[in-house]
């Protein structure tokens, strides 16, 4: 295959083949002599609830556990923050899982009994399982930043789930003052999304461009290599020239503190005052994760490649930004079919057959403005103990590419959102 610039595989998955990837997945109905077997779902965001739905179309009694109404997603809301799109078109109620035969508990886990297989929730009620899966994001390591709390992100947002954090950030840049300086602070890896960070600093700058054209934003990076590097930066010099400027970590990116009152990030080789400071603290599976046993040492949660199931506890399984996945990425379409993998594998065991092997593909598309788009893709299939990259099956966008190309890359990032949303929530 050819490759381009950077020496990747051009030929990236197809949009056929990436939208296939969300079709549902074909579950058999477990042949059970008695009562239908019981799958209590941990999170309703886009892995949880489509977990929920594949596992409902499985003839398995399925309660999805999550106490909000309606999911705000993250998927292009930093389109929102760049002041193009309006937060309400993140909204997604749980109607749709309902009329497919999901019951939804409105309430938050606060317990998991692994042995004894019950899920309590923060009422007291308590949900017994045959089966658990656990889709629930991510949580901020605070203590892992010092100076930054739930308190200063209220001053400093993070804006990193989507949602008033959101809207907060964007209407501190509205009331930047012209020549002002947008801070943002990105962390090591793993986090969730990994091109995240450089998809917001470009639509930022989008922004600021229109509205601020003397302002300037500066990302303190905790790295020096990152997604997409060398289309971001090549797109930053095309469309924003001097607006934006990168420091990675051997130049000093790490932010190694936050002065919340004074709105300062701190690195080891300096500190930079920021009109607005965007603080993307580093990240951990969430809380229920740590409650329930199935995160190790390192705050994520290790799984079976092939069927998800925990390595610390049996019975459950863990999907999505919690878990660690080896070489495929934190992102909504990775969750999405992880679940369907996830729910084929819950199936097959609770048929007392063993979870079938699949192969998984995540694409991943960044808007550098509204019409301005790029993506990484991958194929993964379970090698060892992990979820491996399949050599030559992925890519990225050409670094060298026409208008044509890069507004058509956008379409898709919106194409793909709207499938994708419709295939979980509609």
């Amino acid at each position: 295959m050819a490759r381009d610039a950077e020496g990747a595989v051009s030929a990236r998955p197809t949009r056929r083949a990436a939208l296939a990837g969300l079709a549902a997945a074909t579950l058999a109905r477990p042949a059970l002599a008695q009562a239908r077997a019981k799958a209590v779902v941990v999170g309703g965001g886009f892995g949880g609830a489509s977990a929920a739905r594949a596992l409902a179309a499985a003839a398995i009694d399925v309660t999805l556990v999550e106490p909000t109404p309606a999911y705000v997603a993250c998927p292009l809301s930093n389109a929102v923050i760049g002041g193009f799109r309006d937060l309400s078109a993140q909204r997604f109620g749980y109607g749709g899982l309902e009329r497919a035969g999901v019951r939804r508990a409105p309430l938050a886990a606060s317990g998991v009994d692994g042995a004894a297989r019950i899920v309590t929730l923060s009422d007291g009620t308590r949900l017994p399982y045959d089966r658990l899966l656990l889709a629930p994001g991510i949580d901020f390591a605070f203590d892992a930043l010092p100076g930054y709390d739930a308190a200063a992100a209220e001053r400093l947002p993070h804006a990193w789930k989507a949602g008033p954090q959101t809207e907060l950030l964007s209407r501190q840049i509205d009331a930047m003052p012209e020549g002002g300086v947008v801070v943002m602070s990105v962390p090591a890896n793993p986090y969730r999304c990994p091109p995240g960070p450089y998809e917001r600093a470009s639509l930022i700058a989008y922004r600021l461009k229109r509205t601020k054209p003397r302002a300037k934003l500066i990302i303190l990076d905790g790295k020096d290599v990152f997604s997409k590097q060398r289309l971001f930066l090549q797109a930053w010099a095309e469309l924003y020239p001097g607006l934006i400027e990168w420091v990675g970590l051997s130049k000093g990116g790490k932010v190694t503190r936050v002065e919340a009152e004074t709105s300062t990030l701190a690195t080891e080789f300096g500190r930079h005052r920021a009109d607005v400071a965007n603080v993307i603290p580093p990240q951990r599976a969430a809380a229920i994760a740590q409650i329930a046993g199935v995160a190790d040492r390192s705050g994520w949660c290790p799984v079976d490649p092939v069927s998800f199931e925990s390595k610390l506890v049996p019975g459950a399984h863990v999907i999505g930004d919690a878990a660690i996945m080896g070489g495929m990425p934190k992102s909504a379409f990775a969750a999405n079919g992880q679940a369907k993998v996830a729910a084929a594998a819950i199936a097959a065991l609770l048929r007392g057959e063993p979870a079938p092997p699949a192969k998984l593909i995540n694409v991943c598309y960044s808007l550098v403005s509204p019409d301005y788009g790029v993506s990484i893709g991958g194929v993964y299939r379970a090698r060892g103990e992990v979820l491996a990259d399949v050599e030559g099956a992925g890519g990225v966008s050409p670094l060298e590419a026409p208008p044509a190309t890069r507004r058509r890359e956008a379409e898709l990032a919106q194409t793909w959102f709207d499938t994708v949303t419709h295939d979980v929530f509609g």
